[in-house]
């Protein structure tokens, strides 16, 4: 019985890869017969010797999971339901606390909260991680059950345990879901001429809602803008596409970013089309560690056609691509298939965006240190960056007062009166011969 099971399994395998796309575009590779002799073997005694009864169908999802979970920290299998999750989030509601979570040494670990969510009223923070959800302990937990069990009705209660770095007591935080209605953009005239964007995430609709609060801005200002102020700092990215218009606003031409993967006639290059809306006027982006993958896009485009001048600390550092491709029998498998380059040709990957002005935001001084923040580097699986090393520039001097509750927000009111003055999108020469 023991050997027909072994059999039947490995003939299925045979099948399943001989008839796959890959293998048909493979067909030099060698199937690793003797691997999938002990996959069978495996099987074979869970089934025989394993201390309960588990069902084909449950090891099998075990398997897979285990086979996408080991190639990096962002491919995954989404059962039916998780993809229909997914869909819903990126049109932007969806039920729960309103947190980017990632999975790092078998802990959820927080990217950053949304803002306006109950998880940003409650003072989550990015690199906090999740130790309980309810008293139950997320170790070794799947990131798609964790994440299942922080969803729930609306007005129902939740504990979140988490460790905060440089904290000795471990954080009970107590929260009620909601349905999160994620409002992406928000504007406000900060004085006449100035205007202040803050972006919390891509979502589809984010670009159209981007243009009309920049008409907004417009209106209320009486007359076109003097220079512009776009947040991007804890905005976890988003949909590709609104990254993509969103830089197309403030490009009168050139790349955007661009794709590439080990499918040559997968590659794609992004550009802008003519027509800047702020007709070249000052611009300063501010991103943290925080700000990842489409807020990356927008950054490293606007930085490498000197566009904008971009303050803050380090960013994220996820430049890798997620095809979500949907599958036969339900579900969903979401693979990272390529990596985002800027227009000169920077890979994003792990080492992220390095500011223009770095600003380490004025808080307690042991959370100035920028190496304490969570970033792509730290994932478990991270991919790593192609590209030659290049040593990033050292932050400045640490802040000896603290010039109100955001500092890097009044550094870059500061630096785009300045760059209005003199009537430049470059950062003013703060030298002078004598």
């Amino acid at each position: 019985m023991k050997v027909l099971v072994k059999r039947r399994l490995l003939y299925c395998l045979l099948v399943a890869l001989t008839v796959s796309p890959a293998a048909s575009a493979q067909e030099n590779s060698a199937l690793p017969l003797e691997e999938l002799q002990v996959f069978a073997e495996v099987f074979g005694k869970i089934k025989s010797e394993y201390v309960e009864e588990v069902e084909d169908k449950e090891l099998i999802r075990f398997a897979i999971r285990g086979m996408l979970s080991g190639l990096d920290a962002h491919s995954a299998f989404l059962e039916h339901d998780d993809f229909e999750k997914m869909q819903t989030e990126t049109d932007g509601q969806f039920g729960g606390l309103g947190i980017e979570v990632t999975k790092e040494n078998g802990l959820i670990r927080i990217v950053t909260p949304l803002d306006g969510t109950p998880a940003h009223e409650a003072g989550l923070e990015p690199g906090d991680i999740i130790l309980k959800i309810d008293g139950v302990s997320v170790q070794d937990m799947h990131l798609d059950e964790a994440l299942t069990r922080m969803r729930g009705e609306p007005g129902t209660e939740i504990r979140l345990t988490v460790h905060r770095e440089g904290v000795n007591d471990l954080i009970e935080v107590d929260m009620v879901r909601t349905v999160i209605q994620i409002q992406s953009v928000r504007s406000e005239l900060l004085e006449p001429g100035l205007g202040y964007l803050r972006v919390s995430s891509f979502q589809s609709g984010t670009a159209q809602n981007m243009r009309v609060q920049i008409k907004e801005l417009v209106d209320d200002n009486q007359g076109d803008l003097d220079g512009l102020v776009l947040d991007l700092r804890n905005n976890p990215g988003g949909v590709l596409s609104g990254a993509v218009e969103i830089s197309d606003m403030f490009l009168d031409g050139g790349d955007i970013v661009s794709i590439k993967g080990r499918i040559p006639s997968s590659n794609q290059t992004y550009s802008a089309q003519p027509g800047d809306v702020l007709n070249a006027m000052p611009m300063v982006v501010l991103v943290n560690g925080g700000s990842a993958s489409a807020s990356e896009i927008v950054a490293g485009a606007l930085q490498d056609h000197k566009r904008a001048v971009i303050i803050g600390t380090n960013t994220f550092g996820k430049g890798s691509v997620q095809s979500v491709i949907p599958m036969n029998y339900g579900g969903a498998l979401k693979l990272t298939t390529s990596l985002y380059f800027t227009p000169s040709d920077r890979s994003i990957q792990v080492t992220g965006i390095s500011p223009d002005i770095s600003s380490q935001q004025a808080v307690i001084a042991e959370f100035l240190d920028p190496d304490t923040q969570f970033r792509e580097s730290d994932l478990n699986q991270h991919l790593e960056n192609a590209s030659p090393e290049e040593e990033l520039p050292t932050p400045g001097s640490t802040l000896q007062e603290r010039f109100g509750q955001d500092y890097q927000f009044l550094q870059a009111v500061n630096l785009l009166k300045g760059m209005t003055i003199i009537g430049s999108s470059k950062i003013p020469d703060q030298t002078a011969e004598g």
